[in-house]
């Protein structure tokens, strides 16, 4: 493996630590709140749904100023300091209005959330996504200055507190509560009305320890605001900023549609027992982009630095290559063995969503080739075509989503997903072959996605029956593909 790879695979490795570490064990509190703490499929339809909009406000509020300050910061006619400053700044101003206006007006949004008697909500998510906000330059800024360990300390205080926090409120005090057990600690802290706001309140808190561990570092923006520099990072930003939101829409808009939708035709609590099936389903699915995020963390800033290279395009491919072969691998390994992987949800009532998962699986595969794909527009100065594939594929997830989810539900919104993602896939590479064109090794990307869903299909062709014999047979299936990856690796000697 070339240098630079050696250096983006350890790049990864760290960065995506506290990236998959943070979302693995945020995934592992799915049993502690259908398990332990006995969340019914309608209360984990308010978290899921809750969490929706978190996502779409905080690409909102950053406004694709990450992506600009890594490219602003390593042009020679802008300095560093200043850059990171004048963003500082900016998205200071823009967060605390943002907080000042949910806190003037919580309750007409509460009652467009349809949670009248839960302002506290709307409060504590403004802050939530305000502090984030903020706290999104410095961890940049930390991946661009390559202090990978810094930036895993403060992301590992942020994860500890909240998992923590949840085990304490959800594992400790709860079923305490319910077996008419008290202590001080539990008369102190614990409040059994308050339910799932406290999956809110440990992410609130949570947020106030990374932004306060990150305040130092924040406190280094001392070279002024300059609005001349900002007016051009926002012109660079603004498309991303659009598709960003595009993205987000993608990835979040079904749960938002599922509630909007089914509440006159289900009412309240199907309809959010509706949610809680496919928000829990979703989560098994996630483990491909834990994967991606982890890789993006490195990658973005890795692509941008090898831009100059004489054989850049040929790194990309070979990553590309790479990449394909960990997200079959994720795939083939999930569902081989989902008879085991359902039990991480520990209700059976959630079980029913579990048809969605190799659609959601094989969708998240795509998106994360389309991420690898999105470098194109990014080096070559064109990032108004990623608005343009954003909203292309934003509106075929609302127009499906819109014609689908009355006729079959959760289901129609996991084909609208995979739809969505398949479609922005091929037009960026479309797009690409005129404007930033990568020799990708298809004939190799194709064999391996083939070859892990062909397996897949082979099994339920197959139909064993749960048992030592399937788990064998499937294991032998898996072992099969390495052996395969294995063979025509190997002069390149790569790492799996």
């Amino acid at each position: 493996m070339s240098t630079p790879l050696k250096k983006l695979a350890g790049q990864t490795a760290i960065y995506g630590l506290t990236s998959i570490v943070g979302r693995l064990l945020n995934w592992f509190l799915v049993p502690v709140y259908l398990g332990i703490a006995h969340f019914t499929t309608d209360q984990y339809g308010i978290i899921t749904e809750m969490y929706s909009y978190v996502a779409f406000l905080v690409v909102l509020l950053t406004y694709g100023m990450e992506t600009a300050f890594f490219r602003f910061s390593t042009l020679e006619e802008h300095e560093s300091k200043k850059v990171y400053s004048t963003v500082i700044y900016a998205l200071f101003t823009t967060s605390f209005l943002f907080i000042g206006a949910a806190f003037l007006f919580d309750q007409p949004i509460a009652n467009w959330l349809k949670y009248p008697n839960n302002t506290e909500f709307v409060t504590w998510f403004a802050l939530i996504v305000g502090l984030d906000a903020i706290s999104s330059i410095p961890l940049a800024k930390l991946r661009a200055d390559n202090r990978p360990i810094k930036f895993a300390t403060i992301n590992f205080a942020n994860i500890i507190v909240n998992i923590g926090l949840n085990l304490f409120f959800l594992a400790y005090c709860l079923p305490k509560h319910i077996a008419g057990e008290t202590n001080w600690l539990i008369e102190t802290f614990y409040n059994p009305e308050i339910g799932v706001g406290y999956v809110f309140i440990s992410n609130l808190i949570a947020s106030i320890v990374k932004f306060i561990l990150l305040l130092p570092d924040m406190l280094e923006a001392r070279y002024g605001f300059e609005f001349s520099l900002l007016k051009k990072m926002f012109v660079y930003a603004l498309p991303l900023l659009i598709f960003g939101l595009s993205g987000i829409i993608n990835e979040t808009i079904d749960r938002i549609m599922l509630k909007r939708m089914l509440f006159n035709i289900l009412g309240e609590k199907e309809t959010l027992s509706q949610l809680g099936i496919y928000g829990a389903c979703y989560k098994i699915s996630i483990i491909i982009t834990l994967f991606i995020q982890a890789f993006r963390y490195a990658a973005e800033p890795f692509f941008f630095s090898q831009e100059k290279e004489k054989n850049a395009k040929e790194t990309y491919a070979k990553i590309m290559t790479y990449f394909v072969i960990v997200c079959a691998t994720i795939f083939l390994g999930v569902m081989l063995y989902i008879d085991i992987v359902k039990y991480f949800i520990p209700n059976e009532a959630f079980w029913a969503g579990l048809k969605i998962v190799p659609i959601l699986l094989f969708a998240n595969i795509n998106l994360g080739i389309y991420y690898n794909q999105s470098i194109w527009y990014k080096l070559s100065g064109k990032t108004r075509f990623g608005a343009y594939i954003g909203l292309f594929g934003a509106a075929i997830t609302i127009l499906l989503n819109f014609i689908w989810i009355p006729i079959y539900g959760y289901i129609g919104s996991a084909w609208a997903t995979l739809i969505c993602y398949t479609s922005m896939m091929f037009l960026s590479f479309i797009l690409s072959r005129k404007h930033y064109p990568i020799k990708y090794n298809l004939p190799k990307l194709f064999l391996y996605l083939g070859l892990a869903f062909g397996l897949y299909f082979c099994t339920l062709y197959l139909s064993l029956p749960a048992g030592l014999f399937k788990y064998g047979i499937h294991s032998l299936i898996l072992i099969g593909f390495f052996a395969v990856v294995y063979s025509l690796e190997r002069p390149k000697k790569v790492v799996i």
